[in-house]
């Protein structure tokens, strides 16, 4: 059911604390999928924008059917257009709060629901492949010099600085093959994000699509796989809401 901003005061379930999934141009159908703890979902509607929320649990955690839910609720409102996506467990204390802040910040948010508008995002990972320690160190002069001293000298503790010196060398040529990757992936998104990387994940990005550029962003990547797949195993997750890309307010005074 779709609630307007006045009735959302006086209808059964909107007076207490509510639970946001995201924000979208008003006149969306609501999500079918029940929400965090099978909660029902419903838009509150204020002028040109809507908030889909349920009543909050008890409690929020983050097991993984409650960001299932989440997630669904979410994907039923990108599949009809553009959305701001709260992440999981945003709470706002009652509709009149988040109606108000729909209210102030209408401007700001459809700026931003206008800026992913017909868009999707794809997140790529790339976790560094042991490889061929033989053709690294046939590569590399440094590592061939080490290689030998050790076979020459073996021991517990040349050993282990061999190991550790393979071990740089292969997350070297991980982060070589993900700046090429990430190259090659960028001029085919709107815009890009880089997500949180270290030794191993040495490649996390998200990239803003046009949606009529999905199926081409997927060959894409599976052709990157094959070129880099001896160094670099290429993980590819979406279409998602677009997370990355839009600062969606916390609901005003969320726990």
């Amino acid at each position: 059911m779709t609630v307007t901003a006045t009735a959302a005061l006086t209808t059964a379930g909107t007076l207490g604390t509510l639970y946001v999934y995201g924000i979208a141009p008003a006149g969306v159908r609501p999500p079918r999928a029940p929400g965090v703890d099978g909660a029902a979902v419903r838009l509150l509607t204020e002028g040109r924008l809507c908030a889909a929320v349920s009543d909050a649990p008890a409690s929020v955690r983050a097991r993984r059917r409650d960001l299932m839910a989440h997630q669904a609720v979410l994907g039923e409102l990108a599949d009809q257009g553009p959305v701001l996506p709260m992440r999981f467990a945003v709470l706002t204390p009652d509709a009149e709060a988040l109606c108000g802040q729909l209210r102030t910040e209408c401007a700001g948010l459809a700026a931003q629901l206008d800026t992913v508008r017909g868009c999707v995002e794809m997140n790529v990972k790339g976790a560094v492949v042991p490889g061929c320690f033989a053709d690294l160190v046939h590569r590399d002069d440094s590592l061939r010099e080490l290689a030998r001293r050790t076979r020459r000298n073996p021991g517990y503790e040349a050993n282990v600085r061999l190991g550790e010196a393979l071990a740089k060398g292969v997350a070297r040529e991980g982060r070589g093959a993900a700046r090429e990757v990430l190259a090659r992936l960028a001029p085919l998104a709107v815009r890009t994000a880089p997500g949180p990387v270290d030794d191993e994940q040495v490649l996390s990005a998200s990239f803003l699509l046009r949606r009529a550029d999905e199926q081409r962003f997927r060959e894409a990547v599976a052709a990157q796989a094959r070129d880099f797949g001896d160094r670099l195993a290429l993980s590819l997750t979406g279409p998602l809401p677009c997370y990355s890309f839009v600062d969606a307010p916390s609901a005003p005074s969320g726990r």
